[in-house]
């Protein structure tokens, strides 16, 4: 399938490329997330004519993303959870109760910004986690876990 990027897509492409993807790629997660268009002849003139407001509009999230990086770099983000004597948590901290927690504490973040390499924290402890902002722009927090009994 041959569509038109609206966005910049890390190993894909960059905004108003024409790239081919496989067509469920394009048809369940791209084109329904508006990151792309079908590249038919219509679609290209229509892009072509609205290309600079597409433009002002992505970098204008860019700007936007910069700017909260900014207000988060070197944050320490603090969580209580129920744990047991070695320090291991009954449950775990998954990104939701990170979300949950940066939100409450005045920072916008949505669950779908975080990326937890090695999954949901299951110990008490300090841990890094990355926050992507936007495709050009990412930071590492710090999560601390302190373990309750």
């Amino acid at each position: 399938m041959e569509i038109i990027l609206l966005e910049k897509i890390i190993n894909l492409g960059e905004l108003g490329d024409i790239v081919n993807v496989k067509d469920g790629y394009g048809r369940n997660f791209l084109i329904p997330q508006g990151k792309a268009k079908r590249a038919t002849d219509l679609n290209k003139a229509e892009f072509e004519t609205k290309r600079a407001d597409i433009e002002k509009q992505q970098a204008a999230l860019l700007k936007l993303a910069q700017k909260r990086v900014k207000g988060l770099e070197g944050y320490v983000l603090e969580i209580k959870q129920k744990s047991g004597i070695d320090g291991k948590l009954f449950g775990s901290v998954t990104n939701i109760d990170i979300t949950e927690a940066l939100n409450t504490s005045g920072h916008e973040i949505v669950k779908s910004e975080i990326r937890m390499p090695d999954g949901p924290l299951k110990n008490a402890g300090e841990h890094m986690i990355t926050l992507t902002l936007h495709q050009e722009v990412s930071l590492e927090i710090k999560v601390v876990v302190i373990g309750e009994e």
